[in-house]
């Protein structure tokens, strides 16, 4: 009964790892076929529309001001523009930015600082008070670690002319990129699903999402929607399945960058990890049924299940690390080493999707693509690192496991040299370290045994399982401690 519930297990891990490889695949094939597909509006608005520019924050003392100024830039006529500030905040930051308020408004602009005495809802909750109180048409969102560039509304807004456009993302740029070695990753990570993913998607005609902040809405899309719901953690792509499932058509801007911080600390690029997993889970269990109910093409529907199950992926690399020890098969007659290099195959298969998918995202954003290179290998251990963590989120949102929205702190780093570790906002820890350290262990004694049992080609898979495990759960516990060796921030840009 044991060696059946392996086997059935081992299969169901090995294939689904296998599919989300071939989806990178065939991610990549729709990018490459449609990436030169021109976008340009229908014509131009004689009179430019009002827009209502809406900044959801709370305890964001070190990048509000930052923010409001960016907003204050926009190219676009003071008269047509509003800006809201949905302010859930609970410290200085509420001082901070009725401060800055003022000083923009003495400057002639429409600024109103809309305070709420609760989080209902949280960014939700503020985003739909917002939307009820807008006289714009349509809605800029940016969260407060962004930074719109002042062209942003003049490049966007006259897509609008097409009474189908109900959404308009704009791609993510890096403020902090070069800062530490785990700012490399996550911008390597972002680019991957922000420039081949969207790109892909949105050209071919599949549906795709909006990233939450750096994009415009019409104003009557989200309410024909059914406007901004708090029942999931990831709102925007709760809404934006359900404003194409009415039948409104998004556009993604590739060319047009919206600068943004990275998280520079572990436990908050975990937090914003598991907000993301676990709400792209709950986001599958609300409307995939009504996707495949729906009146869409095949090819529609398998993508948004792709697309909306992409996590589990991270639930199946944790059991197939479970699944990979050899006392636990029931391939008695196999000896260790064997039983090891029966594994290659499979994780080499789905690695090799990895490193060609966030390579061709390199190539296309990078002149000098191959001085990044030496990110790769990283990324992939810290995503396999990041497993534990997110297959938690995972199983919270399978089993309905209801928690509230993590703020993801910003410190308003930009520059290398600058300190965040005395700032408040340190996000929040847990024993997930603990199961880490356990299982850069549990790999750590793969790696003793490939070399006594001298299996040597054993020895790369199970090394990259125990870096990833190991540095997500040190700079987790140490970080803020300053272990700069395993932050590698002083290594300089060279692209």
């Amino acid at each position: 009964m044991i060696d059946l519930f392996w086997l059935v297990s081992y299969l169901i891990v090995t294939i689904g790892l296998a599919l989300f490889g071939l989806h990178r695949y065939f991610m990549l094939f729709l990018y490459y076929k449609n990436r030169h597909k021109a976008q340009n509006p229908l014509s131009h608005f004689d009179d430019l529309p009002i827009v209502t520019v809406q900044i959801p924050v709370y305890n964001e003392m070190y990048v509000v001001e930052r923010l409001i100024q960016s907003v204050a830039k926009l190219n676009y006529p003071k008269e047509k523009l509003e800006i809201q500030v949905l302010d859930d905040s609970t410290d200085e930051s509420r001082d901070i930015a009725a401060e800055q308020i003022k000083l923009i408004q003495a400057e002639g602009f429409d600024i109103k600082h809309i305070v709420r005495t609760n989080r209902k809802g949280f960014k939700a909750g503020a985003l739909a008070l917002g939307l009820q109180q807008a006289r714009g048409e349509f809605l800029a969102i940016f969260d407060a670690d962004f930074m719109p560039t002042p062209n942003l509304l003049q490049e966007t807004i006259h897509f609008f002319t097409n009474p189908n456009i109900g959404m308009i993302q704009t791609r993510w740029g890096h403020l902090n990129r070069h800062y530490s070695l785990l700012t490399r990753i996550q911008a390597l990570f972002l680019d991957g699903h922000l420039l081949i993913e969207q790109t892909a998607r949105n050209m071919s005609g599949r549906f795709f999402n909006f990233n939450g902040t750096a994009g415009i809405w019409r104003k009557s899309c989200i309410e024909a929607a059914g406007g901004w719901q708090h029942d999931t953690l990831t709102e925007d792509l709760d809404l934006s399945y359900r404003a194409q499932m009415k039948g409104w058509k998004f556009i993604f801007l590739p060319h047009l960058i919206t600068p943004a911080e990275l998280p520079v600390e572990m436990n908050a690029f975990k937090s914003q990890q598991h907000r993301w997993a676990k709400g792209s889970v709950q986001t599958c269990k609300k409307l995939l049924p009504k996707i495949w109910r729906g009146n869409f093409p095949f090819r529609i529907k398998l993508e948004a299940t792709l697309h909306l199950t992409s996590n589990f992926a991270y639930l199946l690399l944790f059991a197939m690390c479970l699944l990979i020890n050899p006392s636990l098969a029931p391939t008695k007659a196999l000896n260790w080493s064997e039983m090891l290099y029966m594994h290659i195959p499979i994780f080499s298969f789905a690695s090799l999707s990895v490193i060609i998918f966030y390579l061709c995202a390199l190539k296309e954003l990078h002149k000098e693509w191959w001085r990044e290179l030496w990110c790769v290998p990283f990324l992939i251990a810290t995503g396999i690192g990041m497993s534990v963590n997110n297959a938690k989120a995972v199983l919270e949102a399978i089993f309905n496991y209801q928690t509230g929205f993590a703020r993801t702190p910003k410190y308003g780093i930009q520059k290398p040299k600058e300190k965040w570790q005395k700032k408040k906002y340190l996000a929040f820890k847990n024993f997930l370290p603990l199961v880490e350290i356990f299982m850069a262990l549990y790999f750590g004694q793969f790696i003793v045994r490939a070399l006594k049992n001298e299996a040597y080609l054993g020895v790369f898979m199970p090394s990259l399982f125990f870096f990833g495990f190991l540095y997500v759960a040190l700079l987790s516990l140490f970080q803020h401690r300053h272990f700069q060796f395993l932050t590698f921030s002083n290594r300089e840009s060279t692209t």
